[in-house]
């Protein structure tokens, strides 16, 4: 077995517990399998995870965060979310279908939905929409008071139901319609 300690053998362990959930899914996934390809024994997992489940979010935390989408500022709300929703398409869409279909057991399991995961995956800090409408609003294309929780996520909502109800890259005419025909439309009426 390597000897490797710290953010290495954190990450060894991600990669692998990853890996064997795209191979096995939730019903496959085996603490001692992740530990045999990470080149580890079993105890040095339960040292840092309590468990099957504790291990398999953080393996997904750490997939979305290898597959960084850059938050863009092109001076319009509507290019940014476009410039979002198409580098999207690129880094995320696997990540996105693949944990929906790997987990349904572990939300079985555990009683926590993908919303729950997208959660612990934000970390308390502010979802992309957040800020992009944030600058948004501050350029004065977009008035806060029709700003509301609902309205702010939509347009990631709806990329995010297209890639899973297709389990594939969203295409551009439907990035379009998102964007120009419903999502915009709303965020731009004046808030009363």
């Amino acid at each position: 077995m390597q000897r490797r300690r710290g953010q290495q053998l954190e990450a060894a362990l991600l990669d692998a517990a990853w890996a064997e959930l795209c191979e096995r899914g939730w019903a496959g996934f085996a603490l001692d399998s992740v530990a045999r390809r990470a080149g580890t024994s079993t105890p040095v997992i339960y040292r840092r995870w309590s468990g099957k489940a504790g291990l398999v979010e953080a393996a997904v935390v750490h997939a979305a965060e290898d597959r960084p989408v850059e938050l863009p500022d092109t001076g319009s709300l509507r290019d940014d979310l476009i410039t979002v929703m198409r580098e999207s398409n690129g880094a995320r869409v696997a990540l996105i279908a693949s944990s929906a279909a790997l987990l349904g057991g572990y939300f079985e399991e555990t009683g926590t939905n993908l919303a729950e995961l997208r959660d612990r995956i934000l970390d308390d800090r502010h979802s992309m929409a957040e800020t992009l409408l944030a600058r948004a609003v501050e350029r004065g294309e977009v008035d806060a008071g029709v700003l509301t929780p609902r309205l702010t996520s939509l347009a990631f909502d709806l990329f995010r139901h297209e890639v899973l109800t297709t389990l594939r890259p969203v295409g551009e005419d439907t990035i379009l319609e998102i964007v120009d025909d419903i999502v915009l439309p709303l965020l731009t009426r004046r808030g009363g």
